[in-house]
């Protein structure tokens, strides 16, 4: 931006403008739901898959509840997330990027995009871009979740 010469051009002010110039106020919220379902979809796995592997691990006996616990328990929820919100992910970003300038946008909504992506492209069209996307919320849940249950044993 600093080559740029001005304050606007290239500035995330200057792509809100130009997005509601040429696309009004909707071209502003397009991926709202589908990022709103990408969310609900990832913490309604992760917390329950986390819950219940700890547990697993907790009865086998093989496992105290320990830091070795907390961490395979939060690997795996990353890993559960990561599979579970990946093809919403995709289509989400895919419906973010559509322009809708003339006609029809090319995604209807999410169960249209996850729908056309799977027939067009095949199923694991559905996950491009799943390590990236793995390797940004697996290491975030074993940071959380062993720091969450450290300051659970905290006495206050």
């Amino acid at each position: 931006m600093q080559a740029q010469g001005s304050l606007l051009q290239g500035s995330m002010m200057s792509n809100f403008i130009n997005i509601y110039q040429t696309e009004g106020t909707r071209g502003l919220w397009r991926g709202v739901i589908p990022t709103a379902q990408r969310a609900a979809i990832v913490v309604g796995v992760e917390l329950p898959v986390y819950d219940i592997t700890k547990k697993h691990l907790l009865r086998s006996g093989l496992m105290g509840d320990t830091i070795s616990t907390h961490f395979i328990s939060s690997f795996t929820c990353g890993l559960a997330g990561a599979l579970a919100s990946n093809p919403v992910d995709v289509v989400r970003t895919r419906m973010m990027n559509q322009r809708c300038l003339s006609g029809s946008p090319m995604y209807k909504g999410t169960l249209d995009g996850l729908m056309q992506t799977w027939k067009n492209e095949g199923f694991f069209a559905l996950y491009k871009g799943f390590w990236p996307n793995w390797l940004r919320l697996g290491p975030w849940n074993i940071i959380f979740f062993i720091t969450f249950e450290q300051l659970k044993k905290l006495p206050f």
